[in-house]
């Protein structure tokens, strides 16, 4: 049994970092063959005090995964909690839980079941929780090439900003992914596109894209670089939401 620890990520450029309802759960897996145990945890503090004038920063990332004896079996939980606060207010505030159990049936098909919680103050909705089931197809599977396709029904329950209702809704997730090695630079890139509309209401609906690079520099530093674009579409009266990420920074693993 094999155990990955991942020092603290400095992230040492961000544009408009907010975090969004949606969340690429396909970044954070784990590709780690014959490994039962993985866990990985990433640490940001950051406190800046300008003629009485503060900012404090705070992330924490932890992720677990657990294969069963036969490999045919994930279990996998992601928590996140992040925290922008200045001597006015919470620029930012918000947690993230996911829980998702994996069931390999051939080198093809997969079923899958997860849990989500999200909470962040300083969006649209400020409250999400999601349960669903799927399916999982690996339709490439080359050694430098692989492409995934995803179809899952999520049971929503969700509460907006200023509004004291919650809403329930059942809508579909869709995801496109496709990983590219390139051995003589030792560069990987995942790419990854999700689409989230209402079962009721096509327009109303979710969309992620996102885009990874990691490099290695020594045998336990690797240089990472991420993409996100996400959008929110209402269909109503309420404003959509957008928010773009870049992010750079370094990453230590044993």
């Amino acid at each position: 049994m094999k155990l990955l620890h991942v020092a603290p990520l400095v992230l040492f450029f961000s544009v408009l970092s907010t975090e969004a309802q949606l969340v690429n759960i396909e970044a954070k897996r784990m590709q780690t063959d014959s490994t039962r145990f993985v866990l990985k945890s990433d640490l940001l503090f950051n406190y800046t005090d300008n003629n009485g004038e503060y900012v404090l920063q705070f992330d924490s990332n932890i992720s677990t995964q657990i294969k069963s004896k036969d490999l045919e079996k994930i279990y996998f939980l992601v928590l996140n909690y992040s925290l922008v606060r200045t001597d006015e207010k919470d620029v930012q505030n918000a947690w993230f839980l996911h829980a998702r159990y994996n069931h390999e049936l051939s080198d093809f098909f997969r079923l899958e079941g997860f849990l989500q919680n999200q909470n962040n103050t300083q969006l649209t909705i400020i409250s999400r929780n999601l349960v669903g089931a799927g399916v999982r197809f690996k339709f490439i599977n080359k050694e430098k090439t692989k492409a995934y396709f995803g179809n899952s029904y999520m049971y929503e329950i969700e509460k907006l900003n200023g509004i004291d209702q919650w809403f329930y809704n059942h809508r579909n997730s869709s995801y496109l992914s496709l990983t590219r090695t390139f051995e003589k630079i030792h560069l990987e890139l995942v790419s990854t596109v999700y689409f989230q509309p209402l079962y009721s209401d096509i327009g109303n609906h979710r969309v992620l894209g996102q885009l990874k690079a990691e490099i290695p520099l020594t045998d336990h530093i690797s240089l990472s670089a991420l993409y996100n674009y996400f959008h929110t579409n209402f269909s109503s009266a309420l404003q959509d939401d957008r928010s773009s990420t870049i992010k750079v920074g370094l990453t230590f693993n044993i």
